[in-house]
Parts: C-alpha cells; structure tokens; sequence
C-alpha cells in the first residue's frame, strides 16, 4: 500500500521571508515618518582604529532607536479592522516605545508588557507616547505567554519584536540607508558590524547590504554572556547562551536565543559574531559622548565597542557601525561617563 495517502499531515511550509525588495517598499513607507540617520565620523576614532570609520546614529531616530522603523512598517500594514482592539507588544524599552509612537500616528490603541526592571526612561517614554504599559518580573514570568494572553483577551494584533516579516523589512531601511550614503562619500565598506539582540537589525540590515555589496563582510555584535547569534553562527543552528548567569546593563540586548525568521536570514549573510565586556561598551559609549556628541545607550554601543577592542579587522579599511540606540537612564550614563579610560585615552 501507497503511504501517499490524502489524509495524511502536510509538512508545514517554511515562513516567508523579506526580500531586498520588501526593504525597498518599507524605506518608501517610511519616507516622511522616519529620520534619515546620518553617517557620522570623527578622526580621533579613525586613528584609534587604523582605518576608516562611519557611524550610523539611530540614536537620532524617532523614539530614539532604530525600531520605529520596523514598528511602523508593520502598523501602517494592518488589514482593515485589525486595529480595532489595537496593538499589543512586549519589550524591555526601545520596541516598546517604537510601537506606542507607531501606534499613535496610525491611530490605533496599544498595549505594551515591560519588564519592572526595564530602564525607567524607556517606560516613561512608552507611557509618553499614549500607551498602556503592563510590567512583569523577568525572573517568574513570560513575557510572550502575557502578551499572548492580553491580545486574545482583547482581540489585539501582537507585535513582535524582532521575528516579524514587516518589522524585520522596516529594520533593514537602516542598511539602505547606509548604502545610499556611502555610494553618495564614494565608499564601499569592507564590513559592516551590527548589535544584535533578536537579530532583526542584522537580518534587515543584512538583505540590504548583501544585496548592494556582496563582498562587504556582516558581523552582529553582542555582550559577553548573550552572544547566541555568535554561538549560533558557529554551530549552524539556533543556540540560546548562557546570559542568565552573566549579566550584562546592556539591556537591548538580552534575547535568549536568535530569532526563527531573523536566524534564517543571517545564517546565509552574516560571517561572524563577536562578543564584548561591559567593561568596553562603557569605554565605546565615552567614545561617542567625547568625540561625536552623541549619546547611545549600552546595548547601541556594542558594534562601537566591537572595533573600538580589536574583534573585528580595522587596519587600512572602512569599516560601518550601528549606534542602535540612545535611551538610557541618565543615572547609568552619568556613571559611565565618571569611570573614564585612563590616562592616556583618545
């Protein structure tokens, strides 16, 4: 007998996922919502690492972190009706204030489950921007089980932070962005590094890039404890790390384990992660403040930080960074401005 039977389960077929073209339409979506970033530089930096460095500042993003992008490329996206019981997200601060700003100008209601210990300047801001915030306690429960339970309990349509089709394509104006602005300095960079948390800011960034560029080499960058994409790109799967033991302030940057979509993006594009201490994200978050002006949150600062230690080649080449973000408690910055480098710092 036949096993080719009709009654027989289906596989499940493989997610969708975005095209450089998809990239494209977001970034004219976004064309009047989103600030075009600029690419930064400075010579104090450049000689610190051999070579030629452009920063992009999504800290001067709106809502102050690139995740407006994807959140609004997913809002503006709701079929006709979806919004009526709103939006419910979950996130420790940047996709929480992404969503209630997103939200707001497409005029649909929105929930978002934080966590108590999230910095108080990211749950200001969501609150801000006209959202609902619920909190929860990291260490007893699941953020995606409670955002899961209020959008069925109000027939709310959740966003994802990271493992979303439009998000991740919104995200990746960030990596069009970069092109554009490069081929206008008459540069191609030898690397691009990216923080990744989830990893949707790779995965975007990454179609864009691969698609302009195909010998320009990707690397996420991570704090030490929460590298899972740099363990997951070595083994060729998903792998959570080893965090919860860790700990680390940049708290962006905390997702346990790469995304399903995200990962299948990367794992074809990216060449490398790289991982670092706290110790030297504060030095690259003291880097920006004093030689670009610019504030960036801890986990915005990874990528800096990444080059600023060596972990990525520099030497005689141009190399792209992510600053992700800039929302960061004044207390925690203001500490990490008085530990200073040392005598002898750039």
């Amino acid at each position: 007998m036949s096993d080719d039977r009709d009654d027989a389960p289906a596989a499940a077929a493989p997610a969708p996922l975005p095209t450089p073209a998809d990239v494209r339409a977001a970034a004219e979506r976004l064309a009047g919502q989103a600030v075009e970033t600029p690419l930064l530089r400075a010579d104090a930096l450049d000689e610190r690492i051999g070579g030629r460095l452009l920063l992009k500042a999504e800290p001067l993003q709106r809502t102050g972190s690139f995740k407006f992008r994807g959140a609004y490329n997913r809002l503006s996206q709701l079929p006709a009706g979806a919004g009526e019981g709103g939006v419910v997200a979950y996130s420790s601060g940047n996709h929480a204030q992404a969503v209630a700003a997103a939200a707001r100008l497409v005029g649909v209601p929105a929930v978002i489950v934080m966590p108590r210990d999230a910095p108080e300047v990211k749950i200001a801001g969501t609150r801000r921007h006209g959202a609902e915030v619920v909190l929860y306690d990291r260490s007893s429960q699941a953020r995606e089980a409670l955002g899961a339970r209020i959008a069925a309990e109000r027939g709310a349509v959740l966003v994802k932070p990271y493992d979303d089709f439009h998000v991740i394509a919104g995200q990746g104006t960030v990596g069009h962005e970069v092109v554009r602005q490069c081929e206008a300095l008459g540069c191609r960079p030898d690397a691009v590094v990216v923080p990744a948390g989830g990893g949707g800011l790779m995965a975007g960034t990454g179609l864009a890039i691969a698609d302009a560029w195909p010998g320009t080499r990707l690397h996420t960058a991570e704090p030490d404890g929460y590298h899972d994409h740099a363990m997951s790109l070595e083994r060729g799967r998903r792998v959570g790390a080893p965090g919860a033991q860790a700990g680390s302030f940049c708290d962006a940057l905390l997702a346990p384990i790469p995304g399903e979509l995200t990962f299948a993006i990367n794992a074809g594009r990216v060449h490398s992660g790289v991982a670092v201490s706290d110790r030297e994200v504060g030095a690259a978050m003291r880097a920006a403040f004093a030689h670009l002006k610019l504030v960036v949150e801890p986990g915005g600062a990874v990528a800096l930080a990444a080059l600023l230690a060596g972990r990525v080649e520099t030497a005689g080449r141009t190399v792209v960074a992510v600053l992700s973000g800039g929302n960061v408690d004044p207390a925690t910055f203001r500490a990490v401005l008085e530990q200073g480098d040392g005598p002898g710092a750039a």
